[in-house]
């Protein structure tokens, strides 16, 4: 008994099999206790245990690597197109429009008439009469069916997206429709702009042509003038910079997509273009405080550096009404939009045509409030006026006291950005607006522009106080602004306002030869 326990521990407890005895020999197992013969094939399947842990994660780690590679394999290119094609008739235009930009495949695919079709009918219903519902309705389908087969691939996308756009244009029209009278502006202004979706981008580029395109970030409406913000805490460093592009952008459906995203189909038109090579050198400084330094750049733009880095803190721009939806949205990315030509109606009778009932309409603000706005009529240049190419017309004389206008509040330019804001005293936004003697915009510009002290004397200016001086000048004319700032009430009053305009402007426009 001792024995056969023996044997019997040493076979089946020593961790391993010992070999079997003959059956009948002393010691032997039972039969039934007789282990079957080694198997030596090396499978893992077979014989898991005989792996080693190094060999057993290199089998799993090949047998991941192929399973990844299989699921790789599956995506959405890789669906009949018959399967796209059903998916994609769950998305709406714009989500469309966006499929299509992925790539040749799938723009292909996005441009079937079937799915542009079924949009198009449901965005513009066809008429139809109730006493003949039901052969109007095979009548539709019927069509329907040819419309999709006879037309090319993307012809009801582009019907759609027309449709959408005249939609559009034909509100905006009717809301620039009404005219003010004192400004010659439309009246709805800012609801024309908001009804189109538009908005401005500004597009910086260095010069590697590397684009940095920065959103609008604040709007202020005034009476003829819009002036938008762009302030971030990402700016591109001013030294690789090279050009400034000011962009109007609006969406491609502007129904369907009242609040304007980046991420959506858009259209961008070009307004202006600046140089930003040597800023600092090339252009004049408007205006400082503790924290900026302002530096303008015609037309219309101000561009806020900080004063202890030199890079930019936020850029101001400052638009005027006139033909701003056109240049904001009939341009392309490239191209400005041109302006018609204006046709001059001549007049043998009158013998100083183009020389009386001009009207000026003045606005002085800060960006966000207002300093002066008023509106000067029957102004009036006679021929002896006329000197070094320019019309001389006087809106406000020292000599007449009653005209004088006082500044409401602190002349200054109001700035802000994501972490800071400020007021630069001194510097202050000025549109204006002259009409001709038909109520037609003549001359019109939005710009940044600084009070200087002047050294001027004068007895009438010495009894009031200070002098401080406003110069503008472009290729149409020249502005000149005095004003006085009065201590004993704490504020400025405008003593002097003349226009001049270049007299190539009055004989291209009137057909006259001053």
């Amino acid at each position: 008994m001792a024995t056969g326990r023996g044997q019997a521990l040493r076979r089946y407890g020593g961790g391993g099999w010992a070999r079997a005895a003959p059956p009948g020999a002393v010691g032997a197992a039972p039969p039934s206790l007789v282990p079957a013969p080694r198997n030596r094939s090396r499978s893992f399947a077979a014989r898991p245990m005989e792996f080693s842990e190094t060999k057993n994660a290199e089998v799993k780690r090949q047998y991941w690597i192929s399973s990844i590679k299989r699921k790789s394999n599956v995506s959405i290119e890789s669906m009949p197109s018959e399967m796209l094609l059903k998916i994609f008739s769950y998305l709406d235009a714009v989500s469309l429009l966006c499929t299509g930009c992925v790539n040749k495949r799938f723009y292909d695919l996005a441009n079937d008439n079937g799915i542009w079709l079924k949009i198009y009918s449901s965005r513009f219903p066809p008429k139809r009469t109730i006493w003949k519902m039901n052969s109007v309705e095979t009548e539709t389908v019927s069509m329907g069916c040819g419309a999709v087969q006879d037309r090319k691939p993307g012809y009801w996308k582009r019907e759609y997206i027309f449709r959408q756009i005249a939609a559009v244009k034909t509100r905006v029209m009717q809301l620039v429709k009404p005219i003010d009278p004192h400004t010659g502006l439309p009246c709805k202004n800012r609801e024309a702009i908001r009804a189109s979706g538009l908005s401005w981008v500004i597009v910086l580029k260095d010069r590697s042509g590397k684009e940095h395109v920065m959103e609008q970030a604040d709007l202020s409406f005034k009476d003829t003038s819009v002036t938008i913000f762009w302030y971030s805490a990402s700016w591109p460093c001013l030294n690789v910079l090279s050009t400034l592009e000011l962009c109007g952008v609006t969406p491609l459906l502007p129904d369907q997509n009242r609040a304007v995203s980046k991420n959506r189909p858009r259209r961008r038109s070009l307004i202006a273009k600046y140089s930003l090579s040597n800023l600092t050198k090339t252009s004049a400084a408007i205006g400082a405080d503790k924290l900026v330094q302002l530096f303008g750049l015609d037309p219309g733009l101000l561009l806020g550096l900080w004063k202890e880095k030199g890079e930019i803190a936020f850029i101001m721009a400052s638009l005027h009404y006139h033909h701003l939806l056109e240049r904001s949205t009939l341009g392309s990315a490239t191209v400005q939009y041109i302006l018609s030509p204006n046709k001059p109606v001549l007049d043998d009778v009158d013998p100083e045509y183009g020389l009386h009932d001009y009207s000026l309409h003045l606005d002085m603000h800060s960006g966000s409030h207002t300093c002066m706005c008023g509106t000067f009529k029957s102004l009036f240049c006679r021929k002896g006026d006329i000197q070094n190419g320019y019309l001389r017309l006087t809106v406000v004389s020292v000599k007449d006291n009653a005209k004088h206008l006082p500044i409401i509040g602190t002349v200054g330019l109001s700035w802000k950005t994501d972490a800071f804001k400020g007021n630069v005293k001194g510097c202050y936004l000025m549109d204006v607006t002259v009409l001709d003697e038909t109520r037609r915009p003549f001359w019109c510009f939005s710009a940044p522009v600084r009070m200087e002290l002047s050294s001027k004397t004068s007895g009438l200016y010495d009894c009031m106080g200070h002098i401080y001086t406003t110069e503008y000048a472009d290729s149409e004319g020249k502005v000149s602004i005095d004003l006085v700032w009065l201590e004993e009430t704490k504020e400025y009053y405008v003593v002097n306002l003349v226009l001049y305009i270049s007299t190539k402007k009055v004989n291209s426009w009137y057909g006259t030869n001053y």
